[in-house]
């Protein structure tokens, strides 16, 4: 009896490790792109996977999202300005097998690839537009990369932009930008509010001149106005009707005198 069990025992030995070097387990984010003898035979998983010892390998691919942080980035600008640009890119894995036979390592070839990207996309638009249009320039990036990925069996999700940096002497050039651009803007305020007083004070001279007397009444508002207030000194206005007329007078006066006869 005990020399029949030892002579089984090494044929049990090495079915516990065929079946231990077969036996493969893959959970539900996992997929495994076998080979047989070194030819693609087809994607398994999740679960239970049986494999033939030393003759199928077996290659796992995470079909979760991927975090891939692109290092900044030296990027020169349409206008010529030198930023530093670094951005989050969001991808996964759709179809595993080409993520395994396409490409030597995807993650890196991803991260290369969105560097290279990162630098042509920017450096076709303007400071200002990087700056007030990441979500174009997001979408941009995010569209090229996905079609460029395709082959490899990669969905890029989504493309975040998440700083840029200036230099301190373009940061300075901009604030003084932006201090003229509201002092002009102050400008044009103030010489629209001048444009719409004139116009105001222009039609206010019109009613007032159909009716005399409309003038008069202004006088004494103003004069009770100034009444109201605590002071000793009165301002009468001067009607400038009287100019014209003290005008006519001094030119009469001035005829009459050379009109005389010489003594």
């Amino acid at each position: 009896m005990f020399f029949d069990f030892a002579f089984y025992l090494p044929f049990l030995v090495l079915a516990l490790v065929v079946l231990g070097a077969s036996i493969r387990i893959l959970r539900e984010y996992e997929r495994g792109v076998v080979f047989t003898l070194g030819r693609f035979t087809g994607v398994k998983g999740p679960g239970l996977i049986l494999l033939v010892p030393y003759i199928q390998q077996m290659v796992r691919v995470d079909l979760r999202v991927a975090v891939l942080d692109v290092p900044s980035q030296d990027v020169i600008s349409r206008d010529n300005v030198s930023v530093k640009v670094n951005a989050v890119i969001y991808y996964r894995v759709v179809e595993p097998a080409k993520a395994v036979i396409q490409v030597q390592n995807f993650h890196q070839a991803t991260s290369e690839l969105a560097q290279t990207t990162l630098r042509s996309v920017l450096g076709k638009h303007e400071l200002d537009e990087l700056l007030a249009e990441r979500d174009k320039m997001n979408a941009d990036i995010q569209e090229i990369l996905d079609q460029q990925t395709d082959a490899w069996g990669i969905k890029v999700a989504n493309v975040e932009l998440k700083h840029i940096d200036l230099g301190e002497g373009m940061v300075r050039v901009m604030a003084r930008q932006a201090e003229a651009e509201r002092e002009r803007r102050a400008k044009i305020i103030n010489a629209e509010g001048e444009e719409q007083a004139a116009r105001k004070l222009l039609e206010a001279a019109r009613v007032l001149g159909q009716a005399p007397e409309a003038m008069q009444l202004r006088y004494l508002s103003t004069l009770a106005t100034i009444g109201m207030q605590n002071s000793s000194t009165i301002v009468f206005p001067f009607p400038t009707e009287f100019g014209p007329l003290l005008q006519k007078f001094a030119r009469e006066a001035t005829s009459t005198g050379n009109d005389r006869p010489a003594a």
